[in-house]
């Protein structure tokens, strides 16, 4: 009888992919923190761009004048997921590209073709140079786009009410109407260039609806650790 095993190209890439609201951040970094692995959190690299382009003035309802902004953009984001800083340039931004007004314009610049190649390199360049021996990558299309052959690819989605709640309680300060209005326009701009509440063909879908944090997080690392290979 002859064993098959398989060789594992390291760093092991786990794509989490899901909407807004999904809670796919907080839970990829509890993950990655518990299997030592490193985080990549894609979102922040368009968050930067819109960040980049207000900065410079630049039109963001303007392809071409987005596209433009990507010669003068110099991003870099760290990889711990016990915390990591997100800098454009010499200007730490880790905090401004969190704010509701950088929320609201991130579509606009998402949504650019020659936006999402370009990014979609550099976040390859980083996950191929991460030292652990493991990247948890989170973001929208991750699963089929930025990494289709990872060997774990993961959907991580909820109800569109649980999604509202727990997004009002990340934001406290903004009212429950405003946050819920945002989700849902976010949702609707992202639809237009992803799906991303149907799992493609070899995605493991993780329904949070029913889960609480921990909860979701070990069925996570279930599949994680159910999709490494025998070998012996």
């Amino acid at each position: 009888m002859t064993t098959v095993t398989h060789a594992l190209v390291y760093p092991i890439v786990v794509a989490i992919d899901g909407p807004a609201g999904s809670g796919k951040s907080s839970v990829s970094k509890a993950v990655a923190r518990e299997l030592g692995y490193g985080f990549l959190d894609t979102g922040a690299a368009y968050r930067a761009l819109a960040w980049h382009a207000e900065a410079s003035g630049v039109d963001t309802d303007d392809a071409a004048s987005v596209i433009g902004c990507l010669e003068s953009f110099d991003y870099r984001i760290g990889t711990d997921p016990a915390g990591y800083g997100v800098h454009v340039g010499e200007t730490d931004v880790t905090t401004a590209i969190r704010e509701p007004h950088i929320s609201g314009i991130v579509s606009r610049v998402a949504r650019v073709p020659e936006v999402r190649t370009h990014l979609i390199e550099l976040f390859r360049a980083i996950m191929a140079a991460e030292a652990r021996p493991g990247i948890v990558v989170e973001g929208r299309d991750i699963t089929t786009v930025v990494a289709p052959d990872a060997p774990v690819r993961v959907l991580l989605t909820a109800s569109e009410e649980v999604r509202m709640a727990r997004r009002s309680a990340e934001l406290a300060d903004v009212p429950a109407e405003a946050t819920a209005e945002q989700l849902r326009a976010r949702d609707r701009a992202d639809s237009k260039v992803v799906d991303f509440m149907t799992a493609a063909d070899g995605v493991v879908t993780v329904d949070s609806t029913e889960l609480d944090f921990d909860q979701t997080v070990d069925a996570v690392i279930a599949v994680i650790r159910g999709s490494q290979p025998v070998t012996g």
